[in-house]
């Protein structure tokens, strides 16, 4: 196994850090292997916001659920999918456009969230761990004025970096589950009942509980006060990309 597979097998989320500080260097070849993703038409429809402002990433760490590791972190960054700079540009060229729709804002989440894995891959080439932070989606009405967010910018990934400390070192990555129900061959299909359960037994071994584990669950994360407010916030983000009068007029 060559050392890029083998990083991307070992690589889990880090929640708690060393004091030591990521080097200028490290910090540059992590930003720099963000730009080297692939994107659309080389448009990069993505900024990049480095959180440096001791306060900035407190209030984002109460943002976010008050996950006060964020607060620990030695390096945040949140990925924006952008749709304001090349609109800016096509205006400014004087050329004939519409407003942003919502293939423009997928695309441009695409783009953001492919350069964010290559920022998360290089850190851990580096011996620097990362965790997702998806819960930058909420909070709208507080994060927006918080980044200076425009209207066709949403915050699509937060990652945050640092030297995992010995514990982090040693939990053992969760088990993902088996190939055959995640990759399908040409169409897609929905899942039998006894293959649910059995993609859940293989992965959690033979006394899991399925009807009791996945109430659970659905209770904790899928119907959560947490995952409610995303979905609320992110209706309020697409809202602008909506907007079917954005088109020009027949000439």
């Amino acid at each position: 196994m060559n050392p890029v597979i083998e990083s991307l097998f070992s690589r889990k989320s880090v929640r708690a850090y060393l004091e030591k500080d990521i080097s200028d260097r490290e910090k540059d070849l992590i930003l720099e292997s963000a730009f080297q993703a692939p994107t659309a038409g080389n448009q990069m429809l993505y900024t990049i916001l480095e959180i440096d402002d001791e306060e900035v990433k407190k209030e984002l760490s109460i943002a976010c659920d008050d996950q006060s590791f964020i607060r620990k972190a030695k390096l945040v960054l949140v990925f924006l999918a952008d749709c304001r700079r090349w609109l800016d540009c096509y205006e400014r060229a004087g050329a004939s456009c519409r407003k942003p729709g919502l293939g423009d804002v997928l695309l441009a989440c695409e783009d953001a969230v492919i350069a964010a894995q290559n920022t998360v891959v290089a850190a851990r080439s580096l011996g620097i761990g990362s965790c997702y932070i998806g819960d930058i989606l909420e909070n709208r009405e507080k994060v927006v004025p918080l980044l200076g967010l425009d209207e066709y910018v949403l915050p699509i990934a937060m990652v945050v970096y640092g030297y995992p400390d010995a514990r982090q070192e040693t939990l053992e990555k969760p088990k993902r589950f088996d190939r055959e129900f995640i990759v399908l061959k040409n169409k897609y299909r929905r899942l039998s009942e006894a293959e649910s359960r059995e993609m859940f037994r293989r992965q959690r071994g033979e006394e899991f509980d399925f009807d009791a584990w996945v109430k659970a669950f659905c209770a904790r994360k899928y119907m959560s006060d947490f995952a409610l407010e995303m979905d609320r916030s992110v209706r309020g983000y697409l809202e602008p990309f909506m907007d079917r009068g954005g088109m020009p007029k027949a000439r």
